[in-house]
């Protein structure tokens, strides 16, 4: 191929692709404008407002029993009775007879005793007849007396026979001192039958106490239970042979059940009146998880111990569950739940008792609550780091306070890498209603 053809090649070539450049500018596309990507970061969060008045104070502790007695044998012998319902683990009703001491000898102690009563009756009536016969001889003898001194004093001085008889002063004399003399003898008092008549009845009245005591014993050959009870523990059998003091078993009041919940002096604060004697009842309840549902009961704070525990630097207060062998409310399962079980003695259980903050608060998730007890609050797109007072916490809530609570806004609940008060934020639920919004326009 010679040179020109070469050269009317190449022209030809570069000719055709600027035509073909020229015609790519001509026909491409006009620029779109693109929305500008905002780079504040997007965050996860909740609503929250600002509350006063009551406020559950919780707490956990172990459901105990309130009242618990020992039972045992108060006398001697072999039981020939035994309840069938005294068993661990069965309720007994109150004044029922838990087991029965074989009683004859205690029976003929008592008829021993009666009859000794009685003969002492009769040595009280002989020795009372015997008094009022020695009171009439007293009697006559003072009244023979008084008539020989009247005749005595009649005989005329002057008489010869007056001369032979000692004077009357000196008969006087010798009667006093007689008189003395028998006064600081006992026979005198004797001779009234009145010492006697005592004895007779010191003897009765020890009669009747042997007869008391014998009454006693038997009636304590029947032991029976002081109130409704759950027994916990027992050990009686038909044939034992027990002694006097002997425990036989342990009972459970079954009218109430107690539960020991420890509160920090800031939460003991928030129910004013729980050191309070005169407090009256302060609503509470437990909670507690069986078989994967939640039940309640009621109850009430029944006192609290106003000295600290020098470990745990806690108070104690005690919740009265009363009718705990009732079954729990459902507190998650509605109406498809299980028949709620009694209060198991033992059990962990949760408790809430209903408290007064004196300052309005916010209910926040306990996920919100960051280090060293501050809050990411979003107000008008920003974010705000608030720091907080710490009323109440539990494992899933917390209860908190500040100063610009009442400002409103949404608490951050996710995470953020370098947070700074005041910086721009994106709020999740937000974001996707405005994407919604600007799709629909379209």
């Amino acid at each position: 191929m010679s040179r020109r053809k070469q050269l009317l090649l190449v022209a030809a070539v570069l000719v055709g692709a600027i035509l073909i450049a020229v015609l790519m500018v001509t026909l491409r596309p006009g620029t779109e404008e693109q929305e500008r990507v905002e780079q504040a970061p997007l965050v996860e969060t909740v609503a929250f407002q600002q509350d006063t008045g009551p406020l559950e104070v919780r707490g956990s502790g172990t459901v105990q029993a309130s009242e618990t007695v020992t039972v045992g044998a108060e006398v001697g012998g072999r039981l020939v009775y035994v309840n069938p319902a005294f068993r661990e683990g069965r309720i007994v009703p109150r004044g029922a007879t838990l087991f029965r001491v074989n009683p004859v000898d205690y029976q003929n102690q008592v008829r021993t005793a009666r009859a000794d009563v009685a003969a002492q009756d009769v040595a009280v009536l002989q020795a009372r007849e015997e008094l009022e016969i020695a009171r009439e001889e007293l009697d006559r003898f003072a009244r023979r007396q008084s008539t020989r001194d009247v005749l005595q004093a009649g005989i005329d001085p002057d008489d010869y026979a007056a001369r032979i008889l000692p004077p009357g002063s000196l008969a006087q004399q010798a009667f006093s001192g007689d008189q003395a003399g028998r006064d600081r003898d006992s026979p005198s008092r004797l001779a009234t039958r009145e010492p006697q008549l005592r004895s007779a009845q010191a003897a009765r009245e020890r009669a009747s106490a042997n007869l008391e005591a014998a009454q006693l014993s038997l009636s304590r050959t029947r032991i029976s239970a002081p109130f409704s009870s759950l027994v916990e523990e027992e050990n009686a059998a038909v044939g034992t042979l027990v002694q006097p003091g002997q425990t036989l078993g342990t009972l459970v009041a079954t009218d109430a059940f107690e539960v020991r919940v420890a509160l920090t002096e800031d939460e003991a604060a928030l129910i004013p009146s729980l050191l309070r004697a005169d407090a009256g009842r302060i609503p509470a309840s437990v909670t507690f998880v069986y078989g994967g549902v939640t039940y309640r009961w009621d109850a009430f704070v029944d006192r609290a111990d106003p000295i600290l525990d020098p470990q745990t630097r806690t108070i104690d207060a005690f919740l009265k569950v009363p009718s705990p062998l009732r079954s729990g409310q459902p507190v998650d399962g509605g109406e498809d739940a299980p028949p709620g079980p009694p209060l198991l003695l033992g059990s962990f259980v949760e408790a809430r008792i209903v408290g007064e903050v004196p300052v309005p608060f916010a209910r926040i998730p306990i996920a919100a609550l960051r280090p060293g007890n501050e809050i990411w609050v979003v107000r008008e797109g920003r974010l705000r780091i608030l720091p907080v007072r710490v009323i109440q916490r539990s494992d899933e809530i917390a209860y908190v306070t500040t100063q610009s609570l009442a400002a409103g806004g949404r608490i951050v609940t996710s995470t953020l890498r370098a947070p700074t008060d005041g910086m721009r934020v994106r709020v999740a639920g937000a974001e996707k209603q405005r994407r919604a919004g600007q799709s629909g326009g379209e």
